[in-house]
């Protein structure tokens, strides 16, 4: 399983967001956020958003951290990436 997550750096809601991805298949990542109580309104075509209160849960059930930069140059490695111009 390569499911990955980066900073929180997004700030919205009262708190500060962040991405869950997989570099594998969009199946891994699904089954990981509805292991994780993540809603399925939380994928936005690529990733989950995720609030940084969740974090700790989300490392503790094997989502590695990683950097931004890092986290966008594996999922376009892996094909998964939906560019901004395709997500009208």
């Amino acid at each position: 399983m390569t499911v990955l997550l980066d900073p929180p750096l997004w700030p919205r809601h009262g708190t500060v967001w962040g991405h869950l991805v997989s570099d594998v298949s969009l199946d891994e990542l699904h089954d990981f956020a509805a292991a994780a109580g993540i809603p399925r309104r939380a994928f936005d075509l690529d990733h989950y958003d995720v609030p940084t209160e969740r974090y700790g849960d989300l490392v503790a059930l094997g989502a590695s951290l990683v950097g931004t930069r890092e986290l966008v140059r594996r999922l376009r490695a892996s094909g998964l990436r939906v560019p901004a111009r395709d997500r009208r």
